[in-house]
């Protein structure tokens, strides 16, 4: 029997400081340049979600690998599972890599065909295109220059960049079509460049010679994605409404501190503090506004969400990757909203809202697909209605494991 809990929270005022754990894509980043680097990269403030926590342990067993096929496990960590498909194939040693069912539902083919055409020795374990994968590793590099479409998830282009200067050759990456997700790409070089790794970005090729680590320490920025769901219960708490968020910067790495900008639309203001990033409740600006969601689409039902309670008939653009997440985001979203009265209909690329016939339900639970951001967009909806449930609510652990605990100390109550 699945787990649920009860949120309430009586008062409906927000107020106080809440510390966020290390950014889930920074640190998965900075995992993989440290083991590439032989020693030459620190970390600090790694992150303590299940997916880092999994990554990391995943790399301490491929530095020591065991005669014959070894098998990782990475269960639904899909970040882990772009970066290893690139990753263990520089490793000497052969690997059988896998993951959850629904992990064996989301395509890899791209990624592992670009991996091949540089000399990866990769092979399916069951359906074409999808892992498990058998890796054999100690790459022989063969091509130095591969193509990549730019409309399909950052992460496979990430993997190859990051691997990029401990290939004997190094890599040319030339990007097919508008790039999705740019931020998630130019972080990844931003991180690089930070230790030490020059990169030359002309048009749509990215170039990375071979090149040595520097000694240095990667700092890892708090969570600007957990970041978002504290921008929606500012969004849907009491008028006075504040939430102090330490060290967050304004000149972050992350794509996800587009949230700033956007929940200037549903009343939150942010100014970037000595102690912190403050968030301020303040005045909704009514106007209808086309929001898009192609560089940030982690952000996604979040905003969805606070725009359905809030009754604002919003659209929204950038959603196709969605669809290839930890679970169809997009029916996960339309199936859910729907529970309190709200509609997100598909019009090609564009998705309206139409909150006309949003009520107050008397009890309503709220499902999560497996999807720890579900869990973290529907929450705050405590707020808003009496009492909601959550569904499987230790999925917060693949990326924001003190999400519960941060909420109690803010007065909800979780039964």
């Amino acid at each position: 029997m699945k787990q649920v809990i009860k949120l309430t929270h009586p008062s409906k005022k927000i107020k106080g400081t809440v510390q966020l754990t290390g950014s889930k894509s920074e640190s998965n980043r900075a995992l993989i340049i440290q083991s590439l680097s032989k020693g030459q990269v620190d970390i600090a403030n790694l992150s303590e979600a299940a997916d880092t926590v999994t990554l990391n342990r995943v790399l301490q067993i491929a530095s020591n690998p065991q005669a014959g096929y070894n098998t990782i496990d990475i269960g639904p960590a899909g970040t882990a599972m772009r970066f290893l498909t690139a990753y263990l194939n520089l490793v000497p040693g052969n690997f059988i890599l896998t993951g959850t069912e629904r992990m064996q539902q989301r395509p890899i083919g791209i990624l592992v065909d670009a991996m091949k055409e540089i000399g990866a020795d990769i092979h399916y374990e069951k359906k074409a295109g999808y892992p498990p994968l058998k890796i054999e590793g100690g790459l022989f590099q063969g091509k130095d220059r591969v193509r990549i479409k730019g409309n399909i998830s950052s992460q496979y282009i990430s993997a190859l960049l990051l691997i990029a200067p401990a290939l004997k050759k190094g890599l040319t990456l030339e990007i097919e079509g508008e790039l999705t997700s740019r931020p998630y790409v130019s972080m990844t070089l931003d991180m690089l460049k930070s230790v030490g790794i020059q990169h030359e970005w002309t048009a749509n090729e990215i170039h990375i010679a071979p090149q040595s680590f520097s000694k240095s320490t990667i700092y890892v920025e708090p969570d600007w994605s957990a970041a978002s769901y504290w921008y929606a219960i500012v969004a849907l708490a009491e008028d006075g409404a504040s939430i102090v968020l330490p060290g967050l910067k304004k000149d972050s790495l992350q794509g996800d501190i587009a949230i700033v900008d956007i929940m200037t639309h549903f009343g939150v203001q942010s100014s970037f503090e000595a102690d912190g990033l403050h968030l301020q409740k303040t005045a909704i600006d009514s106007k209808k506004i086309v929001f898009d969601f192609k560089e940030c689409p982690d952000l996604a039902q979040t905003v969805v969400v606070v725009a359905a309670a809030l009754g604002r008939d919003v659209s929204f653009t950038g959603l196709e990757t969605l669809k290839i997440k930890e679970t169809d985001r997009i029916a996960a979203l339309q199936t859910e909203i729907a529970k309190f009265g709200a509609d997100l209909i598909e019009d090609n690329e564009t998705y309206h809202l139409k909150t006309a016939q949003v009520y107050q339900p008397t009890a309503v639970t709220f499902d999560t697909y497996e999807d720890h951001r579900m869990a973290m967009a529907f929450a705050p909806l405590a707020l808003v209605f009496d009492q909601i449930r959550i569904a499987e609510p230790q999925v917060v652990e693949k990326s924001y494991p003190d999400f519960w605990k941060h909420l109690q100390s803010q007065s909800f109550i979780i039964d």
